[in-house]
């Protein structure tokens, strides 16, 4: 990539991320481009449509949910290690408006450009769901695809109900107690 392209695509990501932490994921990407100084034709180059910006928005924050999740493989606990990270998850898909929504329409979709994020994820997530299910933790037939929608669903409803901070962690826990073995 030229520079100058790398400069704009790096100012049309920053802009993006700004601009979906102030008004949600459906921010208007006209405003976008023009907070980074260039046209919507430049947008659209760097990203054809809304799920490849959201996708660059987020990479960040999916590096740092697949380094946290080797951390995970090797703790002492399973079935705690898969409850930190979906946690961790809950959390992430939070932290804009509109995202949980946009991760949930996409979990079967892998044509999206959001699957660029919701595959390593799930390959992740899989991993710390087997080990879990291999100690005899939580049940055989949980799969991960379930489980990150669960998250996403989770998160969605703390975002639709601001006024109590604690709904995303009463759910999950609620979430959590079907998962495990009786």
């Amino acid at each position: 990539m030229r520079a100058d392209a790398r400069r704009n695509y790096e100012r049309l990501v920053t802009e993006a991320r700004s601009a979906f932490a102030e008004r949600g994921t459906d921010a208007s990407l006209e405003d976008v481009a023009r907070r980074a100084g260039v046209g919507i034709g430049t947008l659209y180059r760097h990203f054809p449509n809304r799920d490849a910006l959201l996708s660059a928005v987020f990479e960040d924050a999916v590096g740092d949910l697949l380094t946290r999740s080797r951390e995970l493989l090797d703790a002492p606990e399973p079935c705690a290690a898969l409850v930190t990270w979906l946690r961790e998850m809950v959390t992430h898909a939070g932290e804009y408006r509109g995202l949980a929504r946009s991760l949930m329409s996409v979990s079967d979709d892998n044509t999206s450009a959001l699957a660029r994020c919701s595959g390593p994820i799930r390959e992740a997530g899989g991993a710390l769901l087997a080990r879990a299910q291999e100690a005899g933790s939580v049940r055989q037939d949980v799969a991960i695809g379930d489980l990150l929608q669960l998250t996403h669903a989770i998160a969605l409803a703390a975002e639709e109900t601001p006024g109590d901070p604690a709904l995303a962690d009463r759910l999950l826990r609620l979430t959590l107690r079907g998962l495990k073995n009786s």
